[in-house]
């Protein structure tokens, strides 16, 4: 039993003298031979994902024993069930090796003796673990030999895929060998996947085995053997001068040819070709079973007419499971030859309205599709025959650029003909298109005068998906639908695509842009007749406007309330669906917002403070964002409403207006009474038929009269003594001096007024009417000589000068005194009525006579049988006679109306 247990104790001194031999710094750390604590590891290298067993045993010192022992990985105590005692000298550990970070295994005593604090390094062992991965197989291997010049190289190119990781600690090197004939064996090491073998010459239709080895201080891995003919592995370069011929009469093929680019001594090859139209990635590859063959020329069929194709070829060894393609050559370009257009032009129309009767259509169409050629012009043919379509003469329209539309993103769009649509008729257009070679199949289309009576398309709905926009509709409930139109409108782009009768989903096919607002439409169409259609405004993506919009104020602000309105942003800057927009107002101290609709331009703000400027902005918003407009400012009233003021103003100005009229209307008399007084009309006077009823009696003119009266101091005997003798001779010019030496002046004021001459002056009649200017007062002398039948004995004699002031023209017998006197007292015949002029208070005597206010009559009526009176005799002995006897009746205060 003792020397079982010595023999153990004697193995485990052994192991521990070969790991130190071995290395002391490589796997193991111990130090001089005075260490008291020796560790040894099973493996120095360690893969991971194993566990690993390390030991810890006590030499020269028996101060300590494995109870006193420890371990820390990583500076982490290991657990001490993980700990195994062999004996009271040796401990064990068995830990797993779970990262790839490297780190030391401590194997240290914990015992608190003075000794081994004294001596504390050498109680003290260790392990540094270096942790890696086992090498695995290397994978997918391949080699290549290629060309140079005009023999294969004799340098052989190796690639494959390194499986598995490595670490720094233990990396894999790979190694490749190549075998050839008698054994001959040629390897390269690399820590990369690639590497290459150079033989003196390439062995050309030998055999050889290639294949990898990977290494690494924890294994070994081995590839999978390639065995082939040395040809397996050649590539040679593509074809050289590869070119292509188009040959007149031949619009559907292309004749290609190229070079060699090998001898056949080295590799027999087979050739492929591929083309496509020029611009285009879609290659079309012709059939290998064409070209399989060891051919240096082919001809290209089924192409397409005036089309330019681009053609490529390479080439590999003839058999099929051998070798490897070449590169594709360089590009051979070339244009097949024209052809009579095998297509119709895509023919569509846009609308012009112009009122409610008028219409005028605008005919557009693309090049056919197989327009096989270049188009050089189109023929329309217009018919409008109500029930029927006729043949009509055909109008070329010569194709070039400034006619194209340059507005639309597709080329080949072409404006034709504006043609006018008749009411109520409809009108069929035709279109063909020419190129050198011929004319194509005629497209034709019946634009019909009732459009809605045709069923459009339901539930349209278009979406962004991509790139694209999605189109989804429902079958109109007549089926007799031909096919769709699908046009797609911006400011400016226009562009339309055609889909089968049965397609109920699809998507735009044209160039679209971003932020970009499109009037989507889809027209069914009956028979060539387009049908009313079904519009949707899309956006490809939506972004946030450009700017907001401009406010300003409807009208003027009140005393707490004002409206702002704006204009909706233009489409070019709007970059989406506006969603809302948002109103802010400020006066300086507060911020707020009133939010809209998309769909309002006004808003009322309310509560505002009186007599506050503010100011107002908008944002209009989309799903992107939204974007600020302009201010604008604003100060609010002082009172409540200046409008309201000024209403009630004008209210109270037009009632009083209206008051002012009614008062004229009911007080008319009163008015003109006041401000067009009525002037008596003197021929309508009654004056010529009057008689008197007394003898006139002098008065006593007052000093300060205001009658206009003059006296002439003439006796009544001398008056009438004198009319009796002259009153058929006298003459005017005699009567005219009279007047004027015993008058104040005829037409002239009585008081202190300036002589004048006498109306009945016949000599100066004709002057009257120059210098009176047609205004005349009326004025005459009358005898006062008492009362009819009495002789006058006491009284003086007095002449009464009686005038009146009217303004009216002078009768006949006034302007003609001539006519008066020859008359005599036939004169007052002429007058029909009979009037007086009387001043003051009248009242009449015993004798009939009018007694005026001094109780002395003025003027007394003539009878028509009376004998005419005389006046006394003058004191003067060359005093004229007196002048005949005036009509009118003398007046005191002016004239009264009739």
């Amino acid at each position: 039993m003792v020397s079982a247990r010595l023999f153990q104790l004697f193995g485990l001194a052994c192991l521990a003298s070969l790991f130190l031999a071995r290395d002391g710094g490589g796997g193991v750390w111990s130090s001089e031979d005075n260490n008291y604590l020796v560790t040894a590891p099973q493996n120095p290298f360690l893969e991971i994902g194993t566990n690993f067993t390390a030991t810890c045993m006590i030499t020269n010192t028996a101060e300590v024993t494995v109870d006193d022992l420890y371990w820390n990985l990583s500076k982490t105590t290991v657990s001490k069930e993980h700990y195994i005692k062999i004996n009271r000298t040796t401990l064990n550990v068995t830990v797993p090796i779970i990262n790839e970070e490297p780190g030391w295994l401590h194997c240290l005593c914990n015992k608190k003796s003075p000794d081994v604090v004294l001596n504390k390094s050498k109680f003290m062992g260790g392990i540094w673990l270096r942790k890696g991965y086992r090498p695995e197989k290397p994978e997918n291997l391949s080699c290549i030999a290629v060309q140079e010049k005009t023999y294969i190289s004799p340098t052989i190119s190796c690639e494959w895929k390194a499986v598995g990781r490595q670490t720094n600690e233990i990396p894999t090197t790979y190694w490749l060998i190549v075998k050839g004939m008698n054994e001959n064996k040629y390897n390269t090491s690399t820590p990369n996947n690639r590497a290459q073998v150079s033989f003196d010459t390439y062995p050309n239709f030998m055999p050889l085995e290639i294949w990898v080895e990977a290494h690494n201080k924890l294994g070994t891995a081995e590839s999978e053997h390639l065995k082939n003919e040395a040809n397996f592995f050649v590539k040679t370069n593509p074809p050289s001068e590869v070119k292509a011929y188009s040959e007149k009469g031949f619009p559907l093929s292309l004749f290609i040819n190229w070079t060699h680019p090998i001898d056949t001594v080295y590799v027999k090859l087979m050739y492929q070709i591929r083309f496509c139209p020029l611009g285009s990635h879609n290659w079309t590859y012709v059939p290998l079973a064409d070209t399989d063959k060891y051919i240096q020329s082919y001809r290209l069929q089924k192409l397409i007419p005036d089309t330019v194709y681009t053609t490529q070829v390479r080439c590999k060894n003839h058999l099929k499971d051998y070798g490897y393609w070449s590169n594709w050559s360089t590009n051979a370009t070339e244009r097949t030859s024209e052809c009579r257009p095998s297509s119709k032009p895509d023919l569509w129309k846009t609308t012009i309205e112009n009122g409610i009767t008028e219409r005028y259509v605008q005919l557009i169409c693309k090049e056919p599709q197989l327009s096989n050629g270049r188009i050089s012009r189109f023929d329309v043919r217009i018919n409008n025959k109500k029930d029927e379509f006729k043949n009509g003469s055909w109008e070329s329209i010569p194709v070039n650029k400034s006619k194209s539309d340059s507005s639309s993103n597709q080329r080949g769009i072409m404006k034709l003909k504006k043609i006018f649509l008749p009411d109520k008729q409809s009108v069929k257009a035709c279109v063909t298109a020419s190129n050198s070679v011929g004319t194509s199949p005629e497209a034709c289309l019946v634009i019909s005068a009732k459009p809605h009576e045709h069923t459009p398309v339901k539930e349209l709905k278009v979406w962004p998906h991509g790139d694209r926009l999605h189109l989804e509709w429902n079958i109109p409930n007549n089926t007799a639908v031909s096919e769709y139109v699908i046009e797609w409108i911006s400011d400016i782009h226009m562009d339309w695509q055609r889909e089968n009768r049965t397609t109920r989903h699809t998507t735009i096919k044209g160039n679209l842009e971003r932020f970009v607002c499109y009037n989507v439409s889809v027209y069914p169409i009956y028979m060539r007749q387009i049908g009313k259609p079904a519009r949707k405004e899309a956006y490809l993506e939506q972004g946030a406007p450009l700017q907001g919009p401009s406010v300003e104020l409807n009208g003027y602000p009140g005393h707490d309330v004002a409206e702002v309105m704006w204009k909706e942003i233009p489409r070019k800057i709007r970059r989406g669906f506006i969603t809302e927009y948002k109103i802010f107002y400020t006066n300086g101290t507060k911020i707020q917002v009133v939010t809209v609709p998309a769909n309002t331009t006004s808003c009322f703000l309310k509560s505002l403070s009186a007599n506050t400027r503010y100011d107002v902005w908008i944002e209009a918003s989309t799903i992107r964002g939204s974007a600020k407009g302009s201010n604008h400012s604003f100060t609010t009233l002082k009172y409540e409403s200046i409008e309201g003021t000024v209403v009630g103003v004008s209210i109270g100005f037009l009632f009083l207006v209206l008051m002012v009229i009614l008062l004229c209307i009911y007080k008319k008399d009163v008015i003109e009474d006041n401000f067009w007084p009525r002037i008596p009309n003197p021929g309508e006077s009654t004056i010529g038929n009057w008689s008197p009823d007394c003898h006139l009696t002098t008065e006593i003119p007052k000093e300060h009269c205001l009658s206009g009266i003059s006296v002439l101091d003439v006796g009544v005997c001398d008056a009438k003594h004198g009319f009796d003798e002259d009153k058929a001779s006298l003459s005017l010019k005699k009567d005219k001096y009279l007047s004027e030496e015993h008058s104040s002046g005829i037409g002239g004021s009585s008081c202190m007024s300036s002589p004048r001459q006498s109306v009945s002056d016949s000599d100066e009649g004709a002057d009257m009417v120059d210098t009176t200017a047609s205004t005349v007062q009326y004025s005459s002398v009358v005898a006062s000589s008492g009362y009819k039948g009495q002789t006058p004995s006491s009284q003086p004699q007095h002449s009464i000068f009686s005038r009146s002031e009217s303004t009216q023209p002078l009768l006949d017998s006034e302007e003609n005194p001539d006519m008066l006197v020859q008359e005599g007292s036939q004169h007052f015949q002429r007058f029909p009525r009979r009037s007086r002029f009387t001043q003051g208070s009248e009242s009449k005597d015993a004798t009939g006579c009018t007694q005026l206010d001094d109780e002395q009559p003025d003027f007394c009526p003539f009878e028509e049988d009376t004998e005419q009176t005389t006046l006394p005799d003058s004191p003067s002995t060359d005093v004229s006679p007196a002048a005949p006897i005036s009509s009118y009746m003398p007046q005191r205060g002016g004239y009264r109306p009739q």
